[in-house]
């Protein structure tokens, strides 16, 4: 009598497919909880540091956050995940706009960590289901990269807006 496996429900995932998980854990790590500030006991990453030059830093850290994304897309990561993923990062731009309060924000809310765990639960949690390793469909593609593209647009809008207003500040009459 061969006994059966009670783990042969859980879905096996491919070589390059951890690999690829390990790449954005350790990239969300590095982002959102690298760094240990000593005297308040609390994590914060490169992320909200990059995001401290106005316009470039914003945009710089939503072209890596999106990465994340299509690395999820990658590996089949199911569209209602990827919806949350995105809106994660879409929350995290719009307050990053604002300088100071958005900087604070960075360093709390953590989008690219939210995102990773997103990832790893959908693809190696049963209860959500295995992930299936056909591509995305193309008009969620084509909403994805639309939404990007404008998202990163508005930000460098922002920023230059934001110099503009500095140096107006600045000059003399």
């Amino acid at each position: 009598m061969i006994k059966s496996n009670t783990y042969s429900s859980i879905p096996r995932q491919a070589p390059n497919e951890r690999a690829i998980l390990k790449q954005v854990n350790t990239l969300a790590w590095l982002l959102d909880n690298s760094i240990k500030l000593p005297l308040i006991n609390y994590r914060i990453g490169f992320d909200p540091l990059i995001g401290l030059i106005p316009g470039f830093g914003d945009i710089a850290g939503l072209i890596v956050s999106a990465y994340i994304v299509l690395q999820g897309m990658r590996l089949g990561a199911p569209q209602s995940v990827l919806f949350q993923m995105m809106g994660n990062i879409l929350i995290e731009a719009l307050v990053g706009i604002v300088p100071g309060i958005g900087d604070l924000f960075d360093a709390t809310y953590k989008s690219n960590a939210l995102n990773v765990q997103l990832l790893n639960e959908a693809t190696g949690n049963p209860h959500i289901g295995p992930v299936n390793n056909n591509f995305v469909d193309k008009r969620l593609l084509w909403v994805i990269v639309i939404a990007f593209f404008a998202l990163v647009a508005l930000i460098g809008l922002a920023g230059i807006a934001f110099f503009w207003w500095l140096v107006q500040l600045i000059r003399p009459y």
